[in-house]
């Protein structure tokens, strides 16, 4: 099965081929012929399944194929965090380059000149976070009543943020007739709540169970005192993952202080977390996926707000107190077919968090004894 075969119209198909696409991944073979033709549609899917092209491709033909020239907005989705509105917004300018639509982003941590300036032109696809447009919403400057197609991204991490309670002062503002895609890679109790909520005779597209990990990433764990981390992580760095590395901690501090640590050992990193200014996140992140900053640590804000398709390496510094949070760290590598190494630490007070995990993805992480990992 080809683009070509998904009955994609000629504009969106050459992007996509001149992007290097020519197969889509099971979730936009799925759910693209479903979109386009005016379902709703619920899709479970692990992160690095091509997830948003799902959506994108339909809604931008969909769209395209009818034209509306006043100032409302036609479309929005709705996501966690900016990076990941950011992203989006690039998967759809770069899928729709070849057509007029309009696309813009609107999220917190910047001015908001910029963004009621760019709706105040209309606007067919609106990528926001919940807080900024909620914040719009009552201000004036956001008006919700055309929306054709709603989309709500990363369902769960939604809930995982406390973003529930903003999405539901969102949606009764939505008109009833409207088109709804709603994407989550787990589905617990009150996101399947939600999900009823919103959807009327869905389809559902399921791709690879959430408990499950991308089988080219191969994954180990060390047993490490917590004083001992930072001297395991400078040695791994220096040896066995000397290309790209995501380096995932607890907290915001935790991430500074990592950063000044390695930067005293000669090794040079950033830190991207929810204290960062949203330039200091955007250079980190462009320098990140250019090669020109070779470690990157993070907070989970990052968890699935980097979509880079060749990272060798993600290390847990520090373990997730959430299992699921897990499967969403390593699958920043190992993706579009590539393979991908995921190291973690483990100290003596995460080993339940690991029991966790590997309880959720259904096997013993391989433990190392001595960090002599090949090289990738």
């Amino acid at each position: 099965m080809t683009f070509k075969e998904l009955n994609i119209i000629t504009p969106i198909l050459n992007a996509v081929t001149e992007e290097g696409y020519e197969t889509p991944t099971p979730i936009q073979f799925q759910a693209i012929p479903h979109i386009l033709n005016g379902r709703d549609l619920l899709g479970c899917a692990q992160t690095g399944t091509g997830k948003t092209a799902a959506f994108a491709i339909p809604m931008l033909q969909i769209l395209s194929g009818n034209p509306i020239q006043t100032k409302t907005i036609r479309s929005l989705i709705l996501t966690p965090t900016r990076e990941l509105a950011t992203q989006i917004d690039e998967n759809f300018r770069t899928y729709g380059k070849h057509l007029r639509m309009k696309t813009t982003t609107i999220f917190g941590g910047v001015p908001q000149g910029r963004q009621v300036a760019a709706l105040s032109r209309g606007v067919d696809i609106l990528i926001a976070t919940p807080g900024r447009l909620l914040d719009l919403m009552q201000q004036g400057y956001v008006n919700l009543s055309q929306i054709e197609i709603f989309v709500l991204d990363e369902a769960d991490r939604m809930l995982d943020m406390g973003f529930i309670t903003d999405i539901k002062k969102i949606v009764p503002k939505l008109p009833a007739k409207r088109q709804t895609l709603f994407f989550s890679a787990t589905m617990p109790d009150v996101i399947q709540k939600l999900c009823n909520s919103l959807l009327r005779n869905p389809v559902e597209v399921k791709v690879t169970p959430v408990s499950s990990t991308v089988k080219k990433i191969a994954q180990s764990v060390y047993f490490v005192d917590k004083k001992n981390k930072t001297d395991l992580l400078v040695h791994i760095l220096n040896t066995s993952a000397k290309s790209r590395s995501l380096v995932f901690t607890t907290t915001k501090h935790g991430a500074d202080k990592l950063v000044k640590q390695l930067t005293s050992t000669g090794i040079y990193a950033a830190a991207i977390h929810g204290n960062k200014s949203q330039n200091a996140r955007q250079k980190a992140l462009s320098d990140f996926r250019e090669s020109k900053l070779r470690i990157l640590v993070a907070t989970d804000i990052a968890a699935r707000g980097i979509d880079i398709d060749d990272l060798p390496h993600v290390i847990n510094y520090d373990l997730p107190n959430v299992p699921e949070t897990y499967v969403h760290r390593i699958g920043r590598t190992g993706r579009a077919g590539l393979e991908g190494t995921a190291i973690s630490f483990c100290d003596q007070d995460a080993k339940t968090d690991l029991r966790n995990i590997q309880k959720l993805i259904g096997f013993n992480v391989p433990v190392q004894t001595h960090a002599t990992l090949s090289n990738r």
